[in-house]
């Protein structure tokens, strides 16, 4: 398995994308970041793409992707994986012939993009690999995803606060994608907006059995970045590494 970071970021700067990673050339966990960083061909490749929630910078790719494939008039279309509740807001508030085309009707014969609701803890067989989305703690609703192809799997959580049910599916595991947006001192907006520091971070790895080989910290606010990257080195746990945009992995 094959993980490329085409974005990790909390904000966008210059060399920050939000998030985005591509699993094996055609599967995208969240679609921050797509055309600003793919070739035409790269894009093409991307048939499933898994959203965790409908903040603006984990779908604002999926416009200009099905914009760019109705331009070169590709046959094919984008399966669109979310709960019922991100599925809705994506068709209801941006995808809904006001902010942008409805690409799920669009071209009549072929639409760009089909809808699929899934159910957490509901696993899903999708070509090669399995997938399971599960509940974390969030504003809005929101999933972690488990991707498993063979015997290698990685757990991505998207954006969470301090969660509990996603950690019973680490054991085993080839590497947890987590998020950190804020250093330590801004613990209480992390709390507000539900989202992880350093410390709240090494809590929640206490929560787990097994600590899996790579934790791969995402989300970052570029403006904290150094801070939030020694703050991390401080936890003293040899497998996190804070990711960057570009990074390529092999499980």
């Amino acid at each position: 398995m094959k993980l490329r970071v085409l974005g990790c970021a909390g904000a966008e700067f210059p060399h920050f994308h939000p998030s985005a990673f591509l699993v094996d050339d055609s599967l995208l966990l969240d679609a921050g970041t797509i055309g600003a960083v793919l070739s035409e061909h790269e894009q093409w490749a991307i048939a499933q793409i898994f959203i965790t929630h409908a903040h603006l910078d984990h779908i604002r790719g999926i416009p200009m992707l099905a914009d760019n494939i109705v331009i070169k008039e590709l046959n094919k279309s984008l399966t669109i994986y979310g709960i019922r509740e991100t599925i809705e807001s994506l068709s209801t508030h941006l995808l809904n012939d006001v902010i942008w085309p409805d690409f799920s009707k669009i071209p009549s014969t072929h639409p760009v993009i089909r809808y699929n609701p899934i159910v957490p803890e509901v696993e899903l067989e999708v070509g090669d690999y399995k997938v399971m989305a599960v509940e974390v703690n969030h504003t809005v609703p929101a999933v972690g995803y488990i991707v498993r192809k063979g015997n290698k799997s990685i757990i991505y959580t998207g954006d969470t606060g301090p969660t509990d049910r996603l950690w019973d599916f680490t054991d085993n595991i080839s590497a947890l994608i987590v998020e950190v947006s804020f250093p330590n001192e801004m613990e209480k907006l992390a709390l507000l907006t539900r989202h992880l520091t350093p410390a709240l971070l090494a809590t929640e790895l206490k929560k787990m059995k097994n600590l899996p080989p790579r934790i791969l910290i995402t989300h970052p606010k570029p403006q904290h970045y150094d801070k939030i990257a020694s703050e991390l080195d401080d936890l003293g746990v040899e497998q996190i590494e804070l990711l960057r945009d570009g990074n390529i992995y092999e499980f």
